[in-house]
C-alpha cells in the first residue's frame, strides 16, 4: 500500500480547524461524513470530511483534537482510509472495534467536544454523552468558514414520479401514514430523509449524482397534509400542481418558525435518522418529542405489486447490459489493453443503451487484482491500472431506472491460463454462501441479523470470513442502500417482510492480491405455510447474470446448490438470449451451460 505524500493543504486545514476550535473554547470537534439529511450519499457542498482529511468513502467520522486527529470507518473502507489519509496527520480506527466515543474516553477524558447539531443524530450524540464526553453544540460549523471554494448546494428540478411507477398515489400514502400518527397520539412527524420525502410525495430529482432525489425536509401532519421545505426554484409549475393543495411549500430558512408552530403537540422524530437539531428546536418551542421510527421507512421498504414488477423490469434491462459487458470482457480481458477505468466506461455505455436508463446507482467499483481487495475501491486517474491477463477482476455496479434500482457484483478470472486452485476454492465457498442465502426458506419474524451466518458458513468452515455485512436493503428508484433492514451481524432485529429487496453479497478479500464478491438482489416473497399454518417466507432472485464458471469447483457444492445454480443459469440464458447480439449470445450459452 502506497503511503500518501505529505499534503501541506491538509495540514493547514487541520491547523485552521484547531485554531477555530480554540476560539470557540472547545477541545475537539466531530466531523461526520453525513450532511444535514444524515444520508450516505451527499452533494459536493457537504463533503466536509473529504475536504479535511482526503478520505472519500461513503461512511466514516473524524474526531479532531488539539494534538491528535482520528478517522473512523468500517471494514469496507479500511484499506481506502490508509490509501487516502496521511499517517502523520491521522490515526485510523475501525468504527465498530474501536468506536469514536471509546477512543475519546481513552484519549481525551473530560474533554469538551464541539459538534454541528445538523450533522449528528440524537442517538449518536447520546453514545458520546453516555461515556462522559461533554458535547457542545456549536452555532456554526467551523469547517464552512475555512472552506473558501466550497461548491454551492444543488438546485436540480424536483419532478413528478408517475403513479404508473409508484403504484400508489401520494394522497393515499399520506392518508395511511397520517392515520398512523393519529392513532399514536402524534400531531405530526418530521421527515428528514430525502428518500422518504420523495417516496411520500411521489417526486424525484437529480440533487445527488447516484440517488434520484430532490433534497428537502418535510413535516407530515396527522390530517395527511404536508409542509415541504425546499428551495422554490427547484419546484416548477407542473410539480407544484402534481403535489396538490394539501402540500404547502416553504424555504428551509422557515424551518425554525414552522417547528415553533408545533408548540403543545406531540411530534414524532426518528432519533437515529434525524439531525439532533430538530428535537432540540421542538423542545425549545414547547413541543413534546415522541421518539419513533420514520413512518415512511417500513412502507417504503415493502414494495407494492407495481414496484415489484418494476424491479423485475429494471433487472431484465440491466441484465442485458451486464451480459454484453461480461461477454466483451471475456474477449478483451486477457489482452491487457483495457484498464479499470475503461472497463467501467464500457459497462456504462452498455447501460446507457437500455430503455429508461437514468444513471448509475453508485460509482462503479472496478477493481483488478489487488484493488479488488479494497472493498469499496473507486478507480481514479492516479490509481487506474490495466486489467492484466491471468488475474482476478471484480466489478460491482448498478443502475437507476424509473421502474427500479439495481446492484450487482461479479468476479471473473481474465485467463487464458487456468486459475489457481486455492482461488477457485475460495470463490466456490463464496458462491456456496450466496446460494445458501438465496434458497433460504424462513418463518415470518426472522430479521437480517438472524440469517447473516448462513451466507458465511462455507467460508467459516475453512477459517475464512469477510468484514462487511451480507446484504442491504435497496430502494425503488431511490437509494441503493435502504433501511430499515439489512443482513448483518450489526443489523437491528427488524423482521423481513414481503416486498423488501435486499442484496446477497458474501465475499472474500486477500489484501494485496484480489477480492471476491458475488452479489444478486433478492425480493422477499410469501412461501408455503409450515406446520400448523405457520407463515414462511422465501427469496425471489431478481438479478440475471452468470457466475464465472471457470472459478467454480463443482465438487465443493452440494447437490442442491448445484441444482439451483444450473436452474438459475438456465433462467438467465432463456431470458437474455433473445435480447443479445449473436456473438454475445454464443458466449452466454457457453457460460450458462450445466456444470460438468
Amino acid at each position: 500500500m502506497n503511503v500518501p505524500e505529505p499534503d501541506a493543504s491538509r495540514a493547514s486545514r487541520l491547523a485552521g480547524l484547531r485554531a477555530a476550535l480554540a476560539a470557540e473554547g472547545v477541545d475537539g470537534f466531530i466531523v461526520p461524513r453525513s450532511d444535514e439529511y444524515l444520508g450516505e450519499y451527499v452533494p459536493p457542498s457537504a463533503e466536509r470530511l473529504a475536504w479535511l482529511s482526503g478520505f472519500t468513502g461513503s461512511a466514516g467520522m473524524a474526531v479532531v483534537l488539539g494534538d491528535k486527529a482520528a478517522l473512523f470507518t468500517d471494514g469496507r473502507y479500511t484499506l481506502q482510509a490508509e490509501a487516502e489519509t496521511e499517517p502523520a496527520l491521522w490515526e485510523r480506527h475501525h468504527i465498530q472495534e474501536d468506536p469514536p466515543e471509546t477512543w475519546l474516553t481513552r484519549t481525551a477524558p473530560g474533554a469538551r467536544i464541539g459538534y454541528d447539531p445538523m450533522l449528528i443524530s440524537e442517538a449518536a450524540l447520546r453514545r458520546f454523552e453516555a461515556v462522559g464526553t461533554r458535547m457542545v453544540s456549536l452555532p456554526a460549523n467551523p469547517i464552512d468558514a475555512l472552506w473558501n471554494d466550497r461548491p454551492s448546494p444543488p438546485l436540480a428540478q424536483c419532478v413528478p414520479h408517475p403513479t404508473a411507477y409508484a403504484g400508489e398515489d401520494s394522497a393515499a400514502k399520506r392518508a395511511r401514514l397520517g392515520a398512523v400518527l393519529a392513532q399514536a397520539g402524534e400531531g405530526a412527524a418530521v421527515i428528514s430523509d430525502p428518500t422518504s420525502v420523495n417516496w411520500l410525495l411521489n417526486v424525484r430529482g437529480r440533487d445527488l449524482e447516484f440517488t434520484p432525489v430532490a433534497l428537502g425536509f418535510a413535516i407530515l401532519f396527522k390530517d395527511a397534509s404536508v409542509q415541504l421545505f425546499m428551495a422554490e426554484e427547484k419546484l416548477p409549475p407542473e410539480t407544484r400542481a402534481w403535489l396538490g393543495p394539501d402540500v404547502s411549500i416553504a424555504p428551509s430558512a422557515s424551518l425554525t418558525a414552522s417547528l415553533a408552530c408545533l408548540r403543545g403537540q406531540r411530534v414524532r422524530v426518528d432519533p437515529s435518522e434525524t439531525s439532533s437539531w430538530f428535537a432540540t428546536s421542538l423542545r425549545d418551542a414547547g413541543a413534546t418529542v415522541s421518539e419513533g421510527t420514520d413512518p415512511c421507512l417500513l412502507p417504503k421498504a415493502c414494495k407494492n405489486a407495481t414496484e415489484q414488477e418494476g424491479a423485475r423490469v429494471a433487472h431484465r434491462r440491466d441484465a442485458v447490459a451486464v451480459a454484453r459487458f461480461l461477454a466483451w470482457l471475456a474477449r478483451a480481458g486477457a489482452a491487457g489493453s483495457e484498464t479499470e477505468s475503461s472497463a467501467a466506461v464500457r459497462l456504462l455505455s452498455f447501460r446507457r443503451a437500455q430503455e429508461g436508463f437514468f444513471g448509475e446507482s453508485f460509482p462503479a467499483i472496478s477493481g483488478a487484482g489487488e484493488h479488488g481487495a479494497i472493498i469499496h475501491y473507486r478507480v481514479s486517474p492516479a490509481s487506474d491500472r490495466p486489467i492484466r491477463a491471468n488475474e482476478v477482476y471484480l466489478i460491482d455496479s448498478g443502475a437507476q431506472f424509473p421502474e427500479g434500482t439495481t446492484d450487482i457484483t461479479r468476479t471473473i478470472w481474465t485467463g487464458p491460463e487456468a486459475p489457481p486452485r486455492a482461488l477457485c476454492e475460495r470463490f466456490t465457498r463464496v458462491l456456496a454462501g450466496h446460494i445458501a442465502l438465496a434458497t433460504l426458506r424462513f418463518p415470518q419474524g426472522v430479521a437480517g441479523v438472524h440469517i447473516d451466518a448462513i451466507a458465511r458458513r462455507a467460508l467459516w468452515e475453512a477459517g475464512l470470513d469477510y468484514d462487511h455485512g451480507t446484504g442491504h436493503g435497496v430502494g425503488s428508484f431511490l437509494s441503493v442502500h435502504e433501511g430499515p433492514v439489512r443482513i448483518s451481524r450489526q443489523a437491528s432485529p427488524v423482521p423481513l417482510q414481503p416486498g423488501m429487496i435486499l442484496s446477497d453479497e458474501p465475499g472474500y478479500y486477500l489484501p494485496g492480491a484480489y477480492g471476491i464478491r458475488l452479489e444478486n438482489l433478492l425480493m422477499v416473497q410469501p412461501a408455503a405455510d409450515g406446520e400448523a399454518g405457520k407463515k414462511f417466507l422465501a427469496f425471489e432472485t431478481l438479478t440475471l447474470a452468470p457466475f464465472a464458471r471457470h472459478l467454480i469447483l463443482p465438487a465443493l457444492l452440494d447437490p442442491a446448490a448445484r441444482a439451483w445454480l444450473d436452474a438459475y443459469h438456465a433462467s438467465v440464458r432463456e431470458t437474455l438470449s433473445p435480447l443479445l447480439p449473436a456473438e454475445d449470445r454464443a458466449w452466454l450459452e457457453a457460460e450458462t451451460a450445466p456444470l460438468p
